[in-house]
């Protein structure tokens, strides 16, 4: 039989495994090991000073092995989700209360309407936007909301003499620079520090420096860009290509309704009372998602949607984020399984001794950099904390680092790489909108994300000089 006229075998193109498959990997890694890494265990003792129970760095002792069989694994997950019940329906009520806020348009609207009024204003435009959206991401961790507003940001780059690489990074990196200070973000850092058992959005101060300093970082950058661009078109990332956008975008920004007004007034006081709320109350976590219940119910409400439009909106906001909540309790099957083996505090051990004859500032940029690479394991930030801070944590113990600093070191390693992580479904997805090649928006991007990068690491240095608290 002749093979002349056969078609060459196409190669096929390697794609990333779901985040659910890595984590899935590491717990067998992990059931696999337990059979040869020796079983051990730390005495915690009550720390004086806070009332918590902490790791005593000198009880380390070996303990009789308990490796993980064949069914145990496959128990480890369901009992991982047990565990992290706490953490998974906070995130899946918070979020599915703001899927209500959203659907009313309030938020689109306020934000469509503040980018719009800076039109003609091309010196502050990129600052005042990056600030703008920040906001979003540093109350209800803005990413996926993005998406809907890159049309506008292009159209009003492209208005004032500028490329649709602009207008995409002014609103993608100003919900980024929001997210990665974090400085009340539920998702992360309000996730980790309630793992770490530290109170609620503590040390918001030093996150919010971090959130000026990235926007000053951020805006210097991309307006240098723009003004370069702007004299010479040929500078552009994108010269060559041909862009075509309406510039009907910009008179389709949606104009605001009373109901819309009010709802954000409502936002704005449930965001005063979450603050007044965590530092003279002590809100934890249950109270934090009351509170989020309760503005994305009467926001419904005020903007008229039946009870059961609210429910709608409510379920739909659950099942967009399931995916989300759900890998925190597969992420605690890692915790499950070295818990139940024993190995837990071996493996503390051996990492805080390794790291132990290091200074404390180079310990720390050691946890971040470790953060920063698990965050290509495993893009759900809540997912990375659920995975990495049960174990980052007592090492802090062990080395006499503050909790704080290792919840800032999660915060910065999660959050940075999104911005330029190929397995980033909502970076993927804003790249198509905008009609920008992965490639050129790395090629924009990455000496951005490496300024990031180090400003991270002098922040976790500094963060550690200062015992930056609460402990």
């Amino acid at each position: 039989m002749s093979t002349q006229n056969a078609e060459p075998k196409k190669k096929k193109r390697f794609k990333f495994p779901h985040p659910v498959v890595i984590m899935f990997t590491l717990v067998l890694i992990l059931a696999i090991l337990s059979w040869f890494i020796p079983a051990g265990q730390y005495t915690m003792v009550e720390d004086p000073v806070s009332g918590r129970m902490v790791v005593d760095p000198d009880s380390y002792t070996v303990v009789e092995s308990n490796p993980i069989g064949f069914f145990e694994f496959f128990q480890a997950f369901p009992q991982g989700m047990v565990d992290a019940a706490e953490i998974t329906f906070f995130i899946m009520i918070t979020a599915a209360a703001f899927n209500v806020i959203t659907a009313t348009g309030a938020v689109n609207a306020g934000i469509a309407r503040v980018s719009y009024a800076f039109r003609n204003q091309a010196k502050v435009m990129i600052p005042a936007i990056l600030t703008v959206f920040s906001i979003g991401g540093v109350t209800f961790g803005m990413a996926e909301e993005v998406i809907v507003f890159v049309p506008i940001g292009i159209a009003l780059a492209i208005a004032l003499g500028f490329d649709a690489m602009v207008g995409t990074a002014v609103v993608v990196m100003g919900a980024a620079c929001g997210f990665c200070a974090g400085v009340m973000n539920p998702f992360t850092v309000g996730v980790a520090q309630s793992i770490a058992e530290l109170p609620t959005f503590s040390g918001w101060e030093l996150r919010l420096v971090v959130l000026i300093v990235m926007l000053v970082v951020t805006s210097a950058y991309l307006m240098r860009y723009a003004n370069r661009i702007k004299k010479d078109p040929t500078k552009s990332v994108l010269y060559g290509e041909k862009v075509v956008r309406n510039q009907d975008e910009l008179s389709n920004v949606p104009k605001m309704s009373l109901r819309q007004i009010i709802i954000l007034f409502v936002v704005l006081a449930g965001f005063l009372l979450l603050i007044y709320g965590v530092v003279t109350w002590g809100w934890y976590i249950s109270e934090l998602a009351a509170l989020f219940l309760a503005m994305g119910v009467i926001s419904g409400l005020i903007y008229g949607f039946t009870p059961t439009e609210v429910c709608t909106y409510f379920m739909q906001g659950v099942t967009d984020i399931a995916t989300g909540a759900i890998m925190c309790g597969i992420a605690r099957a890692i915790l499950t399984v070295m818990e139940v083996s024993m190995i837990k505090d071996t493996v503390i051990h051996a990492l805080a001794g390794a790291i132990a004859v290091l200074p404390r500032s180079v310990a720390v940029v050691g946890m971040y950099i470790v953060q920063l690479l698990v965050d290509f394991l495993i893009p759900s930030g809540s997912g990375q904390a659920a995975a990495t801070m049960p174990i980052m944590t007592p090492i802090a113990d062990v080395l006499g680092i503050n909790r704080q600093v290792t919840v800032l070191c999660f915060q910065f390693g999660d959050g940075f790489n999104n911005n330029i992580s190929p397995i980033s479904g909502t970076l993927m997805a804003t790249l198509s909108i905008a009609k920008i090649s992965y490639e050129k928006w790395c090629k924009f991007m990455l000496p951005l994300v490496g300024m990031w990068i180090a400003m991270g690491a002098v922040f976790v240095v500094v963060a550690n000089a200062i015992n930056y608290g609460p402990f």
